[in-house]
């Protein structure tokens, strides 16, 4: 197959160029017009897929569920906003609800599915802090073991990569350490860290931040907190929600800029609720959420934000026309950034040859036209 457009995203700029595509592999980069395509997308642009590494599900679906039928759904049509490829997340429960779950990804990425690749599980909690749990349920909050993840990781067929809990909790940073040994992203989250203890984290392998400027110690210019280390730590990679709610346009625009081009990564942090309709109800681990008439979720007791609705083309939008972020920032948050994060841009997250045919196709209004995973189209084009 062969398609082209006159704004392929390769080498941090927009060209006339033509992807070639074979065995769900990017086998070649032509001259635009340079041999006929199957498919000319004009002036739409071809971007890499999107990759989103903290989301809990969407379509009345959550990881915690561990239903397979649910989980292959949610895989097959969150390509309609661009994403090729995520981590499926887990919420705060009990071992045996966490143990179901992670075994039910396993199995799934095993027996096979349509849609986005499913790169395995980021692990939120249980191992977090309880003044800044968020929504994870506090009855199954725990302190960090080796021996207990281990449990969870063998149950996961080794496929847990990606993993948030508050380090300052981790006795010896035991735990940060074991995991940075053995390929799980350490990712600092749910935490109380000073940014002295955040500093330690690093120097014992923690390497990103979960959803910055939430769930953490705040910034002040005297006590910096984790957002003052999220600004600070140049190669600390720092998730964000780019929904315009978890955190203002302007707060959006210090953090990226602060953070540069190549450290921060867009996540939506989506719930089961996204796809939803306004006034649904769910139950999120353990908590009621409700769809606000804004489409955001919020916990019914208490009105607070509960994870988000976020689609990421919508995100990117955001990010680039609203918080004014270079678009090269923006696109590398959700394509490039995460998938060096968590150890898989040698395959994914940039247009190039040998890379996975993972590729999104936008218009002037970031609405997807198009979705590519490993080179088969996944939507009727538009």
């Amino acid at each position: 197959m062969l398609i082209q457009s006159n704004k392929v995203w390769i080498a941090d700029q927009f060209i006339p160029a033509a992807i070639e595509i074979k065995d769900g592999k990017i086998s070649d980069i032509l001259p635009h017009e340079s041999k006929t395509a199957d498919v000319d997308y004009g002036d739409l642009r071809i971007v890499p897929g999107f990759m989103d590494i903290h989301c809990h599900g969407a379509y009345k679906f959550d990881t915690n569920d561990a239903n397979e039928e649910g989980l292959r759904y949610w895989a097959e049509h969150v390509v309609d906003e661009g994403v090729t490829s995520f981590l499926a997340t887990t919420i705060t429960q009990s071992e045996d609800v966490l143990t179901k779950a992670v075994a039910n990804v396993a199995k799934v990425m095993e027996d096979g599915y349509e849609g986005a690749e499913i790169l395995g599980v980021h692990f939120e909690g249980p191992y977090l802090d309880m003044v800044y749990k968020g929504a994870q349920p506090e009855q199954h909050i725990v302190k960090p073991t080796i021996e207990q993840f281990k449990r969870y990781q063998d149950a996961a067929k080794g496929n847990i990569r990606y993993i948030t809990m508050a380090t300052e909790t981790d006795d010896d940073f035991a735990l940060t350490h074991y995991l940075a040994q053995n390929g799980v992203t350490v990712s600092i989250g749910h935490s109380a860290a000073t940014y002295e203890q955040a500093v330690m984290a690093y120097a014992h392998g923690a390497r990103s931040m979960t959803h910055v400027y939430n769930g953490m110690t705040p910034f002040n210019h005297r006590a910096n907190g984790l957002v003052g280390a999220a600004y600070r730590l140049r190669t600390m990679y720092g998730e964000i929600i780019c929904d315009g709610r978890h955190s203002t346009p302007a707060a959006l625009n210090n953090f990226f800029m602060s953070k540069g081009p190549d450290y921060s990564i867009m996540v939506s942090d989506a719930l089961m609720a996204k796809g939803s309709p306004v006034g649904s109800k769910f139950i999120f681990g353990g908590n009621e959420i409700e769809i606000y008439p804004d489409g955001s979720a919020h916990l019914t007791a208490s009105g607070t934000l509960a994870g988000s609705t976020l689609r990421l083309n919508e995100g990117l939008r955001i990010l680039v026309e609203e918080a004014l972020v270079p678009f090269n920032y923006a696109i590398n948050a959700c394509t490039r950034n995460p998938a060096r994060c968590i150890g898989v841009a040698d395959r994914k997250g940039s247009i190039g040859v040998g890379m996975d045919a993972d590729l999104a196709v936008l218009d002037s209004g970031y609405q997807v036209r198009q979705t590519y995973c490993m080179g088969q189209p996944k939507l009727q084009t538009k």
